[in-house]
């Protein structure tokens, strides 16, 4: 089994040989996220947009949908999310709880008839912002490998200093915040009622914050304990941008083909600011004390004051392309499915200040090109819509195992006030991994995590 995130090997400077925290690789690939936050409609039917457009967030899809609006409409959607980790480490498990609520997207399609063009018969233009990938989590994973790595006092003054170097237990607490961002606008038209087209610009703005602490309780065999405490965080900011463009094409009165394609996104400059630092040969902020002289405690920090490095770099996330159909039972209902491919090799970092060749070998060697599945269905009665979906996302990792990958179940409601729209939907997923947080120690084990979201959204739409 390989972990949701992997593992932290090898990275940029020597520092992160002893990180707790996520490495490069770790970040890129998280970076590279697509959590399919969006409309309650667009969530209830999977994300499965491509072909069919009318949909604000389905403009991160196909650009092309824009123009399959009629009129002008104003969108918003709040989200909350429960998560569940279930972390399982030498046999004990612990279960984390987290609920989580945010603005997940908002915007606007401004749709204008041009009936002095018989080619061109509609002209849009939407404006959407969006979460594109929610990092707030935490878990915490408890239990005994046997295995010390905090194993002396600093300010041992015995002739021959105590060796602590059986492990007693280890705890580790891990919390992630931020996000990613979107805002995208997007231009289109429809071409002899048969053809929309559509081309977007995308920005993005990256936040992200990683709080690790390692505890260990070790002794020596002869009734003297050390107990260890270990801390490390990252704060990482950066923006980027990437260009979409896409077609959906009207094939007969009910069946809909798509295709768009969007770039890599440029982080032309990403800046992480850590305490991931060589301070007193430990390498994050340190506190041991032992029970042979409980008063005296090492720590290697002073009031406030802890060694930092700050360090930019740039980074390239894979392409994306997407090829979609949909079948249109005219007022009554539908079902479409979307088709996305996606190359991980083709992560790439890079700095004018480090050599990143270790990392981007490794996405070449250990990642590959990943399918996602969509698919969706809706069915109206009268003002009431009643909708579906299903998401199957390959992750990225070569080794990945069944159940690394993950598997998205949604459904939702809408009713039709006619100015107004109401939105609600639900979904589900779940995923496993593993995370490491001793990778300079081979010998011990990662832990298994078991991770499940639950999300409800809530939507409204308004014309314009």
């Amino acid at each position: 089994m390989k972990k949701i995130i992997f593992f932290a090997v090898l990275s940029l400077v020597n520092f992160c040989a002893f990180s707790q925290a996520l490495g490069y690789e770790d970040l890129a690939i998280l970076f590279s996220q697509n959590s399919y936050n969006g409309s309650a409609r667009f969530n209830a039917m999977g994300g499965a947009f491509g072909a069919l457009g009318g949909d604000i967030t389905a403009l991160s899809v196909n650009p092309a949908g824009v123009s399959v609006f009629n009129g002008s409409r104003a969108f918003a959607a709040f989200q909350t999310r429960s998560t569940d980790h279930t972390s399982t480490y030498y046999g004990s498990s612990r279960v984390t709880q987290e609920e989580y609520f945010d603005l997940s997207s908002a915007g606007a399609i401004f749709s204008f008839s041009n009936s002095g063009d018989e080619d061109w018969s509609k002209l849009a233009f939407g404006v959407n912002y969006r979460i594109l990938a929610d990092f707030s989590n935490s878990f915490v994973s408890a239990g005994n490998s046997g295995i010390a790595t905090f194993d002396f006092f600093p300010f041992d003054v015995n002739t021959t200093p105590i060796l602590y170097n059986i492990g007693n237990n280890q705890q580790f607490f891990n919390t992630y915040n931020g996000d990613i961002s979107e805002l995208n606008l997007t231009f289109g038209g429809t071409y002899r009622d048969k053809i929309h087209l559509g081309a977007g610009l995308n920005f993005y703005d990256i936040t992200f914050s990683q709080f690790a602490t390692l505890r260990e309780e070790n002794s020596d065999g002869n009734g003297n304990t050390l107990n260890a405490s270990f801390f490390q965080d990252n704060y990482t900011a950066g923006t980027g941008f990437s260009l979409s463009a896409g077609l959906i094409y009207k094939a007969s009165k009910n069946l809909r083909l798509g295709i768009s394609y969007q770039t890599p996104t440029w982080y032309s400059e990403i800046i992480e600011d850590t305490n991931i630092v060589d301070n007193d040969g430990y390498f994050g902020v340190t506190e041991i004390t032992v029970s042979e002289d409980p008063q005296n405690i090492y720590q290697n920090y002073s009031g406030r004051f802890t060694p930092r490095q700050s360090f930019d770099y740039a980074l390239r996330t894979p392409s994306k392309l997407t090829t979609s159909a949909a079948l249109i039972f005219g007022k009554i209902g539908l079902i479409s499915m979307d088709y996305i491919s996606e190359n991980f090799k083709g992560l790439n970092l890079n700095s004018g200040n480090a050599d990143f060749s270790n990392e981007n070998l490794f996405f070449d060697n250990n990642l590959r090109r990943t399918s996602t599945f969509n698919v969706g269905t809706e069915w109206r009665f009268k003002k009431l819509s009643l909708r579906g979906g299903y998401r199957y996302q390959q992750s990225p990792d070569a080794n990945a195992i069944d159940s690394d990958h993950l598997q998205e179940y949604s459904a939702g409601i809408g009713y039709n006030l006619g100015t107004i729209k109401l939105n609600i939907a639900y979904r589900n997923n779940t995923r496993t991994g593993l995370y490491n947080f001793y990778p300079q120690f081979p010998e011990v084990d990662a832990a298994d995590l078991n991770i499940d979201n639950t999300i409800v959204t809530l939507g409204l739409s308004v014309s314009l």
